[in-house]
């Protein structure tokens, strides 16, 4: 079965570009005389807000195509920081208000204070990742796709079955690492610590393929390993619910938040989104069982 997939990497704009980064807890304004915090609530001036008048806003450094071009989350340039503005808007946000922090990706899902309003960083909503922080509603549920070396005899594979036939790697703690062991079933997954090095042992020959969600695939193939291609396209795992934004556990901001992003979805901006940034036309085999 053929089907037409994500392409829109836009290579010229890679890694280009200063981001706008900002951290810290400013001193919060006081509310208007005459006014209590109930009021200000859902407002700009939300004293909820980690820093009221602001939204702040957390991703990673650097920040990749096709989610946030020119390694600039302000640039508002990318499927994810696109999000991000259209839903600041829909709060009463200015453009000039979204403040950018940084994190690693651990530190995102990770339990504790966030010293932000929420992170975006193509978090994968799953159970466990519940107990330790909250989530918004869905925005995107990638579908995976294989990596492997050009002329790879991972390249024939049409079923599960002809993928557990070969080697494999993932990145220690990622949902894609959750997918080769539980949904195609390969034994004995090759684990390393970040996605440098799962690339390095592809290249190296040390395994013969890893899965990503397929945006990410595709920047990967045609920045990072360049040797390498998509050679099937895989289901959407049904463990792993769609992206959402992360936030610090009981964070009260939550319902303020899923109730604009529902608003700009009922509209179509996040359709438009991924028409702009992640739709391509490029056909590449998918593998369904």
């Amino acid at each position: 079965m053929i089907r037409r997939v994500l392409l829109a990497v836009l290579i010229g704009a890679v890694l280009a570009g200063t981001a706008l980064f900002a951290g810290g807890r400013a001193e919060e304004p006081t509310p208007p005389e005459g006014m209590d915090q109930a009021a200000l609530e859902r407002t700009t001036m939300d004293p909820r807000l980690f820093r009221p008048g602001k939204l702040t806003v957390a991703t990673g450094d650097p920040v990749y195509p096709p989610w946030m071009l020119n390694d600039d989350p302000a640039g508002g340039e990318g499927f994810e920081n696109g999000i991000v503005y259209a839903l600041a808007e829909e709060m009463g946000f200015d453009y000039d208000d979204v403040v950018w922090v940084t994190q690693t990706f651990d530190q995102g899902i990770a339990p504790g204070p966030k010293p932000y309003d929420f992170s975006i960083q193509q978090f994968s909503v799953t159970e466990p990742r519940k107990e330790f922080v909250d989530f918004s509603m869905v925005y995107y549920q990638p579908d995976k796709a294989v990596i492997a070396l050009s002329g790879s005899g991972i390249t024939d594979a049409r079923t599960f079955a002809d993928l557990r036939d070969f080697r494999w790697g993932a990145t220690i703690g990622t949902t894609d690492l959750d997918y080769l062991e539980n949904v195609i079933g390969i034994p004995n997954v090759a684990v390393y610590d970040d996605q440098i090095g799962t690339f390095q042992a592809l290249l190296a020959g040390q395994i013969d393929g890893t899965v990503q969600s397929v945006p990410t695939a595709l920047y990967a193939t045609a920045v990072q390993v360049p040797e390498a291609e998509i050679t099937a396209i895989l289901p959407a795992d049904s463990n792993d619910l769609g992206h959402g934004l992360v936030f610090e556990k009981d964070n009260p901001l939550v319902p303020w938040v899923n109730d604009a992003l529902q608003a700009i979805i009922d509209r179509g901006v996040i359709d438009e989104l991924n028409q702009t940034y992640l739709v391509g036309d490029e056909s590449i085999p998918e593998i369904t069982e």
